[in-house]
């Protein structure tokens, strides 16, 4: 076998480990799941509720909002991208996990396809399946958006995962509380990267001040291609930007912390 193929074995072996692991908490997980469906019918029903048909708010139609609101839900996972890296940090593995045949980077990635494996049957498909039903059409803008969306979710998950090894690093440094991390990591994601509620709704034109915060070139950025509802190239342009600048900060962050993050956690 050659070094290719191993690495190709190893990244597919992980990749069968984590949704593995996914579906070995399946009742956890499928409470979860349950939970989100709910929540993206009952975000469906505010909108119908508020949004009269024909009805244009902050450029929002409201076929346009329904679409925004379930095509977020369907890719929440990559819209928000998570890994595991501060579980491993808190467990004491990273430094087993340096040993790996893999880069830690490759392993995070492997880790997050495995995981989302399980979200995309137990959520993605079930709300995919329910869309015509509620009488939402999940299509996007234009084939021209549906091509661009693909790219741009690439980019947000690039930006999701540098922020992991930024927030990684800077809570091994400044010994801060992992659980205090996440929750502020998820509070400041559901308030500022516009993937449960679109930014250009948002009152006082916070929306125009969020919309340049990499927050935004996560969720955001991507959602507004898929809808039409923003240009393509300035949005992909501005997240290009945001990966490149938080992978260096994520690179730098790493090697200098690399010799407390080995020995934290455990």
């Amino acid at each position: 076998m050659s070094s290719a193929q191993a690495r190709v074995h190893a990244f597919g072996k992980t990749v069968g480990m984590s949704a593995a692991a996914a579906i070995g908490e399946s009742r956890l997980m499928l409470l979860d799941a349950g939970l989100r469906i709910v929540r993206v019918l009952v975000l469906l029903a505010i909108w119908q509720t508020l949004v009269q048909p024909g009805e244009v708010v902050s450029g929002f139609t409201l076929a346009g909002l329904l679409t925004y609101t379930l095509i977020a839900e369907i890719f929440a996972q990559q819209l928000l991208t998570k890994s595991e890296l501060d579980s491993w940090l808190w467990e004491g593995v990273i430094a087993s996990r340096l040993l790996y045949p893999m880069t830690l980077v490759g392993q995070l990635v492997a880790q997050l396809l495995g995981s989302w494996l399980f979200g995309f049957v137990a959520v993605s498909l079930p709300i995919l399946v329910v869309a015509p039903l509620v009488g939402v059409d999940i299509s996007p803008d234009s084939w021209q958006a549906g091509l661009w969306f693909v790219p741009s979710l690439v980019l947000s998950i690039a930006i999701g995962l540098a922020l992991d090894v930024i927030l990684g690093a800077m809570t091994v440094a400044l010994n801060l509380s992992i659980w205090l991390v996440d929750t502020l990591r998820g509070a400041l994601l559901a308030l500022l990267a516009g993937s449960v509620l679109p930014l250009a709704i948002l009152p006082w034109g916070l929306g125009n001040v969020f919309g340049w915060l990499p927050f935004a070139s996560m969720g955001s950025a991507p959602l507004r291609i898929y809808t039409g509802t923003g240009d393509p190239l300035p949005l992909m342009a501005l997240q290009l930007g945001w990966a490149l600048v938080l992978w260096l900060l994520a690179g730098y962050l790493w090697r200098a912390t690399r010799e407390r993050l080995v020995g934290y956690g455990g």
